[in-house]
Formats: structure tokens, C-alpha cells, sequence
């Protein structure tokens, strides 16, 4: 849960709580979509919006997340039919660059990719969010300081034998690199990866950056 919102109504969320133990107790167990409601509940009787930090943020209001909590929940993956569909309205959300460029300015994108700050109640509304990318991957080698969630990103661009990502050869993995940045869950249905472009987490500008840290030649990813 994002601890950006913050908590509130905690007793009606122990009453709550009271109430799905009582009804699995009584019955032979609530159903999915019961539990999904009670869920919902208590999260909107814990949590109160505060700025910029909605409550939304912390309920299933989004069909890819229901689904993929569900998956989560089972401790079994989705079955391959649900995953596609998944994938396929996803893909669906990606808006590709309105001016046709895909790269922007390498050093921004490692600025962004360095930065963790936004979308807390406390950050400014109007203040860059930044992409937290270090937070899952290796991208710099010189960094000592990085995450392992996601798989390392030193020299994405060179393994994937980008020499000149503006050429007509580059165009799909330039494509992909956009399209997994702003929807990561068009190629990988529960994937762990932010949405971030989808979500406004980071925009058209930001992304175009992020893709020229991954594919620039000069960028310290590809050195």
C-alpha cells in the first residue's frame, strides 16, 4: 500500500475486520467478490486522501490490478487467456510520441531515473515526479547503489545492437523501450514494473528521456 495516504478510521476498520471473521464463521466462506468489497471497505475506512495522495491509489478500481491481486492471492499465476486480454487492453493504453520522437536527452533520463521524489502528499502537484528506476534495476555500473526487483540494464542498448537509435533498423526495440516504459503491463500482464507513463507518473517529455538513457550509445547504460 502506498504510505503516502494516510491512516484515518481506524476503529470502523477493526468493525470491519469483525465483520468478514464473523461471516467466515458463519458460512461456508464469502466468495471472491464479497471479500473484494469488504477489502475495499476497510481500505477507505483506514486510509483518507490527503492532496495529491488519493485513496484510489489503494483500492482495485483498475481491472488489471483486481485481476492480478486475485493471481497474487491464489498464489497461482493467471491462466494464459486472462493474461493475453490483460496484455492486449493494455497495449491498447500506450500513446506514442505525439511529435514522432522517441529519444530525448540522455543526462535528464539518468536524472529522472535517479530521482524517487513525487506523488506524496507532501510533494508539490505541480513538481517533476521522478522514475525511481534504481530502485529495481542496474543501469549505471559505477553505481553502487540500486535495486534487483527488475533484471540489471547495463547496456541495454548494446546487447539489443543498437548503434544508432534514430535508424530504421532500431525502430522496434526503440518502440518497445517506449511502450514498457509507459505500459509495462501490456507485454507482461502482472508485471511488478510502475505503469508509468499509463498512470501519469511520468510524462510524454520524461519517457522520451528514459528511452534515450537505455539506447543512447553515449549514455553511461551502453558504456
Amino acid at each position: 500500500m502506498n504510505t503516502s495516504v494516510l491512516f484515518s478510521g481506524r476503529a470502523r476498520a477493526v468493525g470491519l475486520a469483525l465483520a468478514v471473521s464473523g461471516l467466515s464463521a458463519c458460512t461456508s466462506g464469502p466468495t471472491v467478490a464479497e471479500l473484494d468489497a469488504l477489502t475495499d471497505a476497510v481500505v477507505k475506512a483506514s486510509f483518507r486522501t490527503e492532496a495529491q495522495a488519493k485513496v484510489e491509489r489503494v483500492t482495485q478500481t483498475d481491472e488489471t490490478n483486481r485481476l492480478c491481486s486475485q493471481a497474487d492471492a491464489s498464489g497461482k499465476p493467471l491462466d494464459e487467456a486472462t493474461a493475453k486480454a490483460i496484455e492486449a487492453a493494455n497495449l491498447k493504453t500506450i500513446r506514442w510520441p505525439s511529435d514522432g520522437r522517441f529519444l530525448g536527452d540522455w543526462k535528464q533520463g539518468e536524472q529522472i531515473a535517479q530521482s524517487g521524489r513525487g506523488l506524496t502528499w507532501t510533494d508539490g502537484a505541480n513538481t517533476p515526479n521522478g522514475g525511481n528506476c534504481y530502485n529495481c534495476h542496474q543501469m549505471d555500473p559505477k553505481e553502487i547503489s540500486y535495486g534487483t526487483i527488475g533484471p540489471s540494464l547495463l547496456q541495454y542498448g548494446k546487447i539489443r545492437g543498437v548503434t544508432d537509435p534514430n535508424s530504421e533498423a532500431s525502430k522496434p526495440i526503440v518502440e518497445y523501450t517506449w511502450g514498457k516504459i509507459w505500459n509495462s503491463k501490456a507485454y507482461n500482464a502482472c508485471s511488478n514494473m510502475p505503469r508509468a507513463g499509463h498512470m501519469g507518473i511520468l510524462t510524454e517529455a520524461q519517457v522520451r528521456h528514459i528511452v534515450a538513457l537505455l539506447l543512447d550509445p553515449q549514455s553511461p547504460v551502453n558504456k
